[in-house]
């Protein structure tokens, strides 16, 4: 039984210190250490679909930079000199989760904290300054035993259109995937 606690706390530990790093610049992949990364899908011999989804450590300007950066890569690599985005967007998922360790009869985890019982339209519940009212959820006695973490992930995704020789002039959406490419180079973090 200890070899088992054990197991399942080392096999914990080593799936949160996966998801401490924000998303590198990668393929996306299921069962990756790290989730999160680019996928794209051809439409036209010269038009793609690419997204780049980050984990809930990456940040909107990194999930976009590297949109950008998968944008000029994938055009160079099908013989392509310049993009333009046809269509981007950048959507944004927060989810809401229950925080474990909080407890607001006795603060984080259970230590001893100020609180006091009180009577309040007919029933007897608890205040504490770490929380609210002991009548959340309709539970008299219950208090607000639980506080919510927000989550948010970013997902950018375009369309591109390439093209070859010099970038339109005349286009603000096109870009030049070498230079696109040579900029933000240095500022792609890849996986280890």
């Amino acid at each position: 039984m200890r070899h088992l606690m054990i197991a399942a706390a080392a096999s914990a530990a080593l799936a949160l210190t996966a998801c401490a790093t924000a998303t590198p610049y990668q393929p996306l992949q299921r069962g990756s250490a790290v989730s999160g990364g680019f996928s794209e899908q051809q439409v036209e011999s010269n038009r793609w679909r690419i997204a780049f989804t980050g984990n809930s450590l990456t940040s909107r300007e990194t999930v976009e930079r590297y949109l950008l950066y998968r944008a000029a890569e994938l055009t160079l690599t099908q013989g392509y000199d310049w993009f333009e985005m046809v269509d981007r967007q950048t959507n944004r998922d927060t989810r809401y989760y229950p925080d474990p360790f909080y407890d607001s009869w006795g603060g984080w985890g259970g230590w001893w904290g100020p609180s006091w019982r009180v009577y309040h339209r007919g029933y007897w519940g608890g205040w504490s300054p770490w929380g609210r009212w002991g009548y959340w959820g309709g539970r008299p006695w219950g208090g607000s035993s639980f506080d919510y973490d927000a989550v948010t992930r970013y997902e950018a995704n375009a369309e591109i259109f390439m093209g070859r020789g010099p970038k339109p002039a005349e286009s603000r959406r096109a870009f030049d995937a070498r230079d696109v490419e040579m900029r933000l180079g240095p500022s792609i973090v890849r996986p280890r």
